[in-house]
């Protein structure tokens, strides 16, 4: 008896202290993931909008948001987070859009956890090259096995085609909900 109370007093204390260590540590970490998680974003706004300048954040949207100007502080385009679901997580992806939403400029994938050698082939050309200038009105279509034939397709990756059509379904939802903030004047 008088062991099974020291085994569980001695664990309680191990449990108490890692517990309280990475309560710590996640304390300490929190501010410096979320200020590298800024820094990244900041640098894909104008990675996406090569053009631009200076942002403004757009505020009273559900995502994040931001009006891209020049020099002269003219509206250029926007850059816009969005994420969706992937093959195996989340995809998270910075677009640029030129001032009337209707061409995409680039994407950025900002978190992805896709397979590595396929999935992963949203981050490389050629495949992120066809987005380049891509008309993205009415929205952007995928086709599979074949070059593309409108300005508003791309070329899905054979043994990904579920990354790549996320990539798709995520483009399209965001320019759909940026579209509509458009709209309804909030942008």
């Amino acid at each position: 008896m008088k062991t099974v109370i020291h085994m569980i007093a001695t664990l309680s204390i191990i449990g108490i202290v890692a517990g309280g260590l990475l309560a710590g540590v996640n304390g300490w970490t929190t501010p410096q993931i979320e200020a590298n998680k800024k820094a990244e974003t900041e640098k894909a706004i104008f990675l996406v909008n090569p053009e631009g300048k200076s942002y403004e954040a757009v505020n009273g949207a559900d995502f994040e948001i931001y009006k891209v100007m020049d020099d002269a502080k003219k509206l250029i385009g926007y850059s816009l987070v969005y994420e969706g679901n992937g093959f195996q997580g989340k995809i998270r992806v910075m677009l640029g859009l030129n001032e009337d939403m209707k061409k995409l400029i680039m994407y950025e994938v900002l978190e992805q956890s896709e397979t590595p050698g396929l999935g992963t082939k949203i981050l490389e050309d050629p495949f992120k090259k066809q987005f380049n200038g891509l008309v993205a009105e009415p929205k952007i279509e995928w086709v599979k096995a074949k070059a593309p034939s409108k300005p508003n397709e791309i070329q899905t990756i054979t043994g990904a085609t579920i990354s790549s059509k996320s990539i798709v379904a995520i483009i399209n939802t965001a320019l759909e909900k940026a579209r509509s903030l458009k709209q309804k004047g909030i942008i």
